[in-house]
């Protein structure tokens, strides 16, 4: 298992269009990804689940990610959040 805390940093946080994005790309991997601000994490993969976390910009998540593919998963996960969820800021 993999633990990484990453930060929200775009301006808007984790609204819907940034909430499905993640979900699209955690959905894509075979490995189990939660995340949260504090335990019980949330299932990375639902769409709702990750708006439930009312993230803005500057919270901080925990994610883990446990399985195949956790490496991968990982580097994908903090490469789309800290380019902004491809939405330029």
């Amino acid at each position: 298992m993999i633990r990484q805390q990453l930060t929200i940093v775009n301006k808007l946080g984790l609204h819907a269009r940034a909430a499905t994005k993640l979900a699209r790309l955690t959905g894509g991997f075979t490995c189990q990804i939660r995340a949260g601000k504090s335990p019980p994490l949330i299932d990375a993969k639902s769409v709702m689940s990750l708006m439930l976390l009312a993230a803005s910009q500057g919270t901080e998540l925990m994610f883990e990610f446990e399985g195949d593919e956790q490496d991968h998963a990982r580097d994908e996960v903090a490469k789309l959040i800290a380019n902004y969820f491809d939405e330029g800021e």
